[in-house]
């Protein structure tokens, strides 16, 4: 879909968040999650950068584990405070989307 990368890097936090919330994930299997949505645009290096800050600012759980193919596999489960982010994400996407939805509706 045309202009949906400038959009989504504005909520691809929100997306990654919510992905992992549903329970314990690695990059890779994020990125082909995103790939099966529709977002064909996404690639492991811009979902990479999205963990590392999220796991920089202290939103994940991240535990290295041996990897049967390569080098050791990062795992992200939610703490609190990517819990709170989260649900504070949700709640600003509900406040744009009633916005635009108003703005679509005026004459």
């Amino acid at each position: 879909m045309k202009g949906l990368t400038e959009l989504l890097k504005g909520v691809l936090e929100g997306i990654v968040l919510q992905k992992i919330s549903r329970g314990e994930t690695y990059g890779y299997e994020i990125t082909n999650y995103l790939i099966d949505l529709g977002f064909e645009d996404i690639v492991e290096g811009t979902v990479y950068t999205v963990l590392l800050r999220l796991e920089k600012n202290g939103l994940l759980n991240v535990e290295k584990r041996k990897s049967e193919m390569g080098p050791p596999r990062k795992f992200y489960t939610l703490n609190d405070d990517g819990k709170k982010y989260l649900k504070d994400f949700w709640n600003n996407w509900t406040f744009i989307e009633a916005k635009l939805e108003q703005i679509k509706g005026d004459k």
